[in-house]
């Protein structure tokens, strides 16, 4: 990898005061060292580590996207209760979620427009609104 991937990937880390031990290294060069946002499931992820010969069980995979995760530097979209995809992209956005490959994709959030949302019970406040569209070909 290449020492500009090697350097984004310490500045991501760094970001969230996360420590650069090596399978976060690894992992954080594939997300972001090409400086472009990604939609990753941790079987896609773990599958183009080995196939850069980097050494990591998907466990590891698993425990560092959640890692990740919850230092703020990646979100998880849940599609169908049980499929999670994990966005680097932390920006507000919807996606479209294609059945055909079962991949996720950013739509463009200057399209989407709500007028209302409802109103949070009492005692809770909303954190977020996620919106995945799904896309079936013609």
């Amino acid at each position: 990898m290449s020492d500009v991937e090697t350097v984004r990937s310490t500045e991501w880390l760094a970001g969230a005061d996360l420590r650069p031990t090596r399978q976060r290294m690894t992992l954080a060069k594939l997300l972001v060292g090409d400086g472009q946002n990604r939609h990753v499931t941790a079987e896609s992820l773990f599958e183009a580590a080995t196939k850069r010969d980097e050494k990591v069980s998907l466990a590891t995979v698993y425990n560092t996207l959640r890692a990740f995760c919850d230092a703020g530097l990646m979100r998880e979209i849940t599609v169908d209760g049980s499929k999670s995809y994990f966005d680097t992209n932390m920006s507000d956005h919807p996606h479209f979620y294609w059945e055909d490959t079962a991949t996720l994709t950013d739509a463009p959030a200057e399209e989407l427009e709500f007028s209302k949302v409802p109103d949070a019970p009492s005692g809770a406040e909303i954190a977020s609104v996620d919106v995945v569209i799904r896309l079936r070909r013609t």
